[in-house]
């Protein structure tokens, strides 16, 4: 009884002391003569992230495939998605990659984004960054796709006043997110870094052949990823995606263009001699299908490993120092949005539970300024599989940013200026 005339005096108060209109009336644009043409101060070219076409962080739009288009654009970093998913083994959905890393950025824009930690601007920087788009790769033939793609790295990383792409030839890549660096301080050259991430891990080998092809030769490969993990084929039989495993067993016992997938790219690029015995895997933690045999062709193909509870023993600096410790001259870094624990990275195609968490994970990522970063990609990005509040594709955005930052931190020099 008495909750019943509490709630009437609030209602009877309501009545007397409710908002009335004021005596004239309002004026929204008060102060802006819109009626009269006199709307020279109203701005509607900035002052929003969130209009007009969808870049990464809201950088300007080339077409860098188009000769015509881009003749007249001079840039230093450019980043390029290759949506492409079908050399997956679990679950597709990396396609939209690019897409989703995009819309994860558009908290991010240049008069905006001073880092709290470092107080410096990616976008304040020497370097001009460009969003080429998506390389348009077809779903329908991993070979020619990856050709394409090859192409795309190509005809976007070269300069169009300082072309040094000599013995380019079509490479093997799955869909992924790249910055492309395509040029050194006053030379526009070959590079190629992260951006869009969202795709498969094949993607990579083509990158690293267009790398070696242009400027850089060789490399170290930092791969930060989950994966040594177990993947069900078709057939039912467990195998191994260390993403080392020889083509023979992981696919090639189908045919030879099943030997061409996500789990195989890196033994690939081993046998191509496109990465030096010097690369490492890191947050490793997926399960193995030959307890030695998986390790040895592992080695074999120049990659230690720290696993994903080495952080527990070393913490995020003991990881960072055993990567530079390993790693030497030009570095590519390959980041598997999977190296994240699915509980921020719940949105890809190979999810394994106990990785790293997206604060540690960029720790690292920053804690590896100073090293020569020639190219660089965020893989693996599936949104369909995201939460509501796009965890994955917030993280995967933030990682692009990071390596974004480590290539204008450290302008890279061409293998033949290494030389003389």
């Amino acid at each position: 009884m008495k909750a019943v005339v509490f709630v009437t005096a609030v209602l009877t108060a309501s009545r007397v002391t409710a908002w009335q209109f004021p005596p004239s009336a309002q004026k929204p644009l008060a102060g802006f003569a819109v009626d009269d043409g006199g709307d020279d101060d109203i701005d509607i070219l900035y002052g929003s992230q969130f209009s007009g076409l969808n870049t990464y962080a809201r950088i300007p739009y080339v077409n860098c495939f188009s000769d015509d288009a881009a003749k007249d654009t001079k840039y230093d970093i450019a980043i390029l998605g290759a949506p492409f998913d079908t050399g997956v083994t679990a679950r597709p959905g990396a396609r939209y990659g690019p897409r989703g890393i995009r819309t994860g950025s558009q908290r991010q824009y240049a008069d905006a984004a001073w880092s709290v930690y470092t107080g410096k601007n990616a976008l304040k920087s020497w370097a001009t960054v460009v969003d080429c788009g998506d390389v348009p790769l077809t779903y329908l033939d991993n070979n020619y796709a990856l050709a394409q793609l090859t192409k795309g790295h190509k005809v976007s990383g070269r300069s169009h006043e300082y072309v040094n792409l000599r013995g380019w030839y079509p490479g093997v890549a799955l869909t992924s997110v790249f910055l492309l660096r395509s040029s050194l301080r006053g030379k526009r050259l070959t590079r190629v870094t992260p951006r869009y991430p969202g795709s498969s891990c094949s993607a990579v080998i083509t990158r690293r052949r267009s790398l070696r092809c242009g400027r850089y030769g060789s490399k170290s490969l930092c791969y930060l990823c989950a994966s040594e993990g177990m993947r069900k084929e078709a057939d039912g039989n467990s195998l191994p995606n260390l993403d080392t495993w020889d083509p023979l067993v992981l696919g090639g016992g189908i045919s030879d263009y099943a030997g061409l997938n996500h789990g195989t790219f890196l033994h690939i690029a081993h046998e191509e001699g496109l990465i030096r015995n010097t690369s490492i895997h890191a947050g490793i933690r997926g399960p193995l299908a030959r307890r030695k045999g998986d390790i040895r062709n592992d080695e074999r193909c120049g990659f230690a490993r720290l696993t994903a509870r080495d952080i527990d023993r070393f913490g995020t600096s003991g990881i960072v120092s055993r990567i530079r410790d390993r790693v030497t001259g030009p570095v590519y870094i390959s980041v598997d949005i999977d190296v994240l624990d699915p509980a921020f990275a719940p949105a890809t195609g190979t999810p394994e539970p106990g990785g790293w968490s997206t604060r540690e994970l960029l720790t690292i990522l920053d804690g590896l300024s100073g090293l020569e970063v020639v190219g660089a990609d965020v893989v693996e990005v599936a949104p369909a599989y995201d939460t509501r509040g796009e965890t994955t594709t917030l993280a995967a955005a933030q990682v692009v940013w990071s390596l974004l930052e480590l290539m204008v931190e450290t302008p890279a020099t061409a293998a033949v200026d290494r030389a003389s």
